[in-house]
């Protein structure tokens, strides 16, 4: 069961997360995605084939950027919540959360996967 992480409840968020990927074994850069440019099925697609491939890959945390929204009609965020849903749906995905502002805030996720290959 995937598990978003709430930013502020129980304690929970970035910190939380970026802290659990650290003990989990998660250390140096993040490998990352980013989804800004792609349209919706684009996205979906790009974040599925990723997501598979880091976690075939050994990797235990990832950073998926899907932007503020600044560039979108209304500079509304379109894909921020869609990515949340898809990662929700993802057998790989432990948990997710909103990034620390230094790895990009708003704009990004960061998401802990299964060890198990």
């Amino acid at each position: 069961q995937t598990r978003q992480v709430e930013v502020g409840s129980a304690g929970h968020g970035p910190k939380f997360v970026e802290g659990l990927a650290s003990v989990l074994g998660f250390s140096g850069g993040f490998q990352q995605i980013d989804l800004h440019g792609l349209t919706r099925d684009e996205a979906r697609e790009a974040l599925a084939t990723f997501v598979r491939r880091a976690h075939r890959h050994g990797q235990r945390c990832v950073r998926v950027v899907h932007g503020k929204g600044h560039g979108s009609p209304g500079r509304q965020p379109v894909l921020k919540g869609k990515v949340q849903r898809w990662l929700a749906q993802c057998r790989e995905v432990i948990a997710f959360a909103q990034a620390s502002a230094p790895q990009g805030g708003a704009g990004a996720l960061i998401v802990l996967l299964d060890g198990r290959g």
